[in-house]
């Protein structure tokens, strides 16, 4: 039997209102960690929500909210992002990730370090990008990446960006890794091929993790098994 002295944590209320920062995992979508979540939570009926979607290919900074604080997600997705991660030149994706095949590949060993690091200066600043046609952005309703799937032509619109450092960290071969700061609605998979095309060859994102979001910093978030362990341990608590 649990005992209130082993509770090391505040406790959670979940009703009035937690704003929680969770390290997502690999291969889950930011709605399947709202849904675990939820459902841990249970019977207790509330809203849960994200405050900016991470794909299932990338891990880190996840804000969850419930109930009240959830009126607050819109100015937590507002705020900048930071993500570390990895380019792989030499080889495109449709999805501009490992989320499909590969399906070009071109030499890339010709290029120096300074040449790689030049490009990553070029997108410093205020600039453009399309969206992947692999994204969750809806047209008529629909989520487009559906439609790619389908082999469907998507009419995609430029978006105007922020990218207030692209710091390049570590070349090792084809993998080019880097740190960099954004705005919101950033695609940090659009600026990996576009990276590429910088270069003139093709590259794609093979590594993703986000770090801060605001001034939230994921050295501080829970690990997702840990987290609900922890919300199990209080409601066994408060169940006593």
């Amino acid at each position: 039997m649990t005992n209130l002295e082993e509770v090391q944590h505040p406790a959670f209320h979940f009703a009035e209102g937690e704003m929680l920062l969770v390290d997502k995992p690999l291969t889950w979508t930011s709605f399947d960690v709202v849904g675990k979540l939820r459902n841990t939570m249970k019977p207790l009926k509330l809203k849960v929500g994200h405050a900016g979607t991470l794909d299932p290919l990338a891990t880190g900074l996840l804000i969850i909210c419930t109930g009240k604080m959830t009126k607050q997600i819109d100015s937590f997705q507002a705020e900048d992002k930071e993500y570390t991660g990895c380019i792989t030149l030499g080889a495109t994706t449709p999805s501009f990730d490992l989320e499909t095949e590969i399906d070009q590949t071109f030499p890339y060993e010709h290029l120096t370090e300074a040449e790689i690091r030049q490009a990553a200066t070029t997108f410093e600043g205020d600039i453009e990008q399309y969206p992947p046609a692999h994204s969750a952005i809806k047209i008529n309703g629909e989520r487009i990446y559906e439609k790619a799937r389908r082999g469907e032509e998507v009419e995609l619109k430029k978006r105007k960006i922020t990218v207030n450092y692209f710091v390049i960290e570590k070349i090792e071969g084809p993998n080019v890794y880097f740190r960099i700061g954004c705005s919101k609605g950033t695609y940090i998979r659009s600026i990996a091929s576009d990276f590429g095309k910088a270069l003139g060859i093709g590259s794609h994102l093979s590594e993703l993790r986000r770090t801060k979001s605001g001034d939230f910093n994921v050295d501080n978030a829970w690990k997702l098994e840990e987290l609900i362990a922890e919300i199990r341990k209080q409601k066994e608590i408060n169940e006593l």
